[in-house]
């Protein structure tokens, strides 16, 4: 009759210690599900946190957004019409804006005008806005009525070569009471269209013709 092994205390620990791997890895297993889903909420709040720090800390354009984003996400998806309302409102408020700010511009230039005092311009009759040009030149021709032609010489010097540049031009004027005669140096004024040619008029006639 063959004797059975005895079983030592080793054996027997070995077999417990094999019984139980399947328990462990099972909790093992369990504990990865719980590991995972607590990695991902720990994704969440750290984006979170990013989003609120993006809104407190950063540029103005991060700011805004993280800003916007996060209106966005409490908001939910929103309708096309509802979109559109939004720009109108938003237009609408930008437009009232404006008007506000360029009515208190046009009333701070009016109390700038008032309170300036009053100057006495020399200008041609019915010149417009800003200061009318003068010119000091030759008449060279009186034919026409209340009309002459003044030549008016220029010389500069030339930037790069240093050379003297002569022109002149012939302007057309207006002479309300045919005062200057040929060669007479006059001196005239910018003033309003005459004619289709004429945009000067006589102001003084400085030496006459010999």
């Amino acid at each position: 009759m063959a004797e059975t092994p005895e079983e030592t205390p080793e054996t027997t620990v070995e077999e417990v210690e094999t019984a139980a791997t399947p328990d462990a890895s099972a909790d093992e297993v369990g504990r990865g599900g719980e590991r995972s889903e607590t990695a991902a909420s720990s994704e969440e709040t750290t984006s979170e946190e990013t989003s609120s720090a993006a809104a407190t800390t950063g540029t103005r354009k991060e700011r805004n957004a993280a800003a916007r984003k996060a209106k966005a996400v409490q908001a939910g998806p929103r309708t096309l019409e509802v979109r559109l309302e939004e720009r109108k409102a938003h237009r609408e408020n930008n437009a009232k804006q404006r008007r506000a700010y360029r009515a208190k511009q046009k009333a701070k230039r009016a109390e700038a005008r008032a309170a300036a005092p009053e100057v006495e311009v020399q200008h041609a009759p019915e010149h417009g806005p800003g200061k009318p040009k003068v010119r000091q030149g030759v008449v060279t021709s009186d034919k026409g009525e209340k009309t002459i032609s003044v030549r008016v010489d220029t010389a500069r010097r030339h930037k790069r070569y240093h050379k003297i540049l002569r022109s002149s031009i012939t302007l057309h004027v207006h002479d309300e009471s045919n005062d200057a005669n040929t060669g007479d140096t006059v001196r005239v004024m910018e003033c309003r269209p005459m004619s289709r040619t004429k945009r000067w008029r006589l102001i003084e006639v400085l030496e006459r013709a010999k």
